[in-house]
């Protein structure tokens, strides 16, 4: 699934086509996706002008002019092109394309079906039930231990279980909390609830770190993701321990290399003498 590396490679991917842009038309071939798309979904963005493109979590916001926000997430294989001029025909998992005034189209592939589109307004945007759950941005203002240490000292779940969780954090998947929690040296089978001070603040840091360089990659390009113009992310080739079974950990000397455990159904890559 597009983790938020991705997800913000794709906002800054698009936001140049869409920003200002007055949507001239949409094309829905499938509406069938992890919640139907609205049956009113071309008729209500056909002519709306899109005055900005953020992102919270996992789900890009477009924020429309009659002050309605349509919210996107990518689900397991979703990602967005961008054609300049008419695009070739579509594939069977081309699902949507917009058209905007500019003559730019974007086209929605998404082999899965597991993304979404739904609609909230601007004004009540945070109450939505799709957001309001979420945890904090980890690369917002403000973000560092003690929030992070905060959103887990009651947690008795392992530390990597808890950062999955949207309502912790939001935005962590499987691939960028388990190099968060190498780079900061923390296991993680430990207690969540167990990190002092100094080790939330350094998890923190690691979480920021990660996350950044991910993002200057363009995200992690496994199976689906690919950037708006089409070029591929390249962060995987820097994983540190994620998919990397039995190789030697980029950092120390430990002879048995990066191990991979299960946890509640997830594949956890840790190296044991390097994070406690």
């Amino acid at each position: 699934m597009p983790e938020l590396p991705e997800v913000e490679t794709t906002r800054r991917g698009l936001a140049p086509h869409l920003e200002g842009q007055l949507i001239a038309s949409v094309q829905v071939r499938c509406g069938d996706f992890r919640l139907p798309l609205p049956a009113d979904f071309a008729d209500r963005l056909t002519g709306q002008r899109v005055c900005s493109l953020s992102r919270r979590g996992k789900y890009l916001l477009w924020h429309l002019e009659n002050e309605a926000v349509l919210l996107q997430h990518l689900g397991m294989s979703g990602r967005m092109t961008v054609f300049q001029g008419r695009p070739p025909p579509p594939s069977p998992h081309d699902h949507i394309d917009f058209e905007t005034e500019a003559g730019v189209w974007l086209r929605l592939r998404d082999p899965r079906r597991f993304g979404l589109f739904a609609f909230g307004e601007a004004a009540t945007l945070g109450a939505h039930p799709l957001l309001k759950a979420l945890g904090p941005e980890p690369l917002g203002d403000g973000f560092g231990g003690a929030i992070l240490r905060a959103r887990l000292k009651a947690s008795r779940r392992p530390l990597k279980a808890a950062l999955l969780d949207q309502r912790v954090l939001a935005g962590l998947g499987n691939i960028y909390v388990c190099e968060s929690l190498y780079e900061a040296g923390l296991s993680p089978l430990r207690p969540a609830g167990s990190l002092g001070p100094k080790r939330a603040e350094r998890l923190a840091g690691a979480i920021r770190d990660v996350l950044g360089r991910a993002i200057k990659a363009g995200g992690s390009s496994l199976r689906d993701h690919a950037q708006p113009s089409g070029e591929l992310g390249y962060f995987q080739h820097s994983f540190a321990v994620y998919d990397r079974e039995g190789a030697p950990c980029p950092t120390c000397d430990c002879r048995a290399g990066v191990r991979r455990v299960r946890q509640a159904g997830r594949s956890t890559f840790y190296c044991p003498k390097r994070q406690r």
